[in-house]
């Protein structure tokens, strides 16, 4: 599948003083929707690191079109776009308990060796897992 959808509840302190998400905290957000799509395909960030593998973002886009809460309950949809031979990137769907679309996103991410601080292609056990994805 190439979404995975993660809940949670929003915090008081993403919070500003008008109860409303501040903006920085989308980014995030966005973070652990990737780290739970790729964790729930059989990657995680650990095991990368471990493997001298970084994956940073290189490029991110937020659209705001309603506020988030907080004490709200969301839910956001981290769908993959795209893969390369070094890049990946995802969209983001961020939606409230009544199904409101309030924020949209995109990342773009670079697989990095560690060590060397280049790009990379991904190694083959993500490449198969990408590929499987339908």
């Amino acid at each position: 599948m190439k979404y995975h959808l993660t809940q949670f509840r929003v915090r008081y302190s993403e919070t500003d003083q008008m109860r409303v998400v501040y903006h920085g905290n989308y980014a995030q957000y966005f973070e652990v929707g990737r780290v739970e799509w790729l964790r729930n395909k059989g990657v995680s960030y650990k095991w990368m690191e471990e493997n001298n593998i970084m994956l940073p973002v290189v490029s991110l886009s937020i659209n705001y079109k309603k506020s988030a809460f907080y004490d709200d309950q969301l839910t956001l949809k981290t769908i993959l776009k795209k893969q390369s031979t070094v890049k990946i990137e995802f969209d983001y769907e961020l939606y409230n308990e009544q199904q409101e679309l309030l924020t949209t996103g995109n990342s773009i991410l670079v697989f990095v060796n560690m060590k060397t601080g280049k790009p990379i292609a991904p190694p083959q056990y993500i490449l198969d897992l990408l590929n499987k994805i339908e």
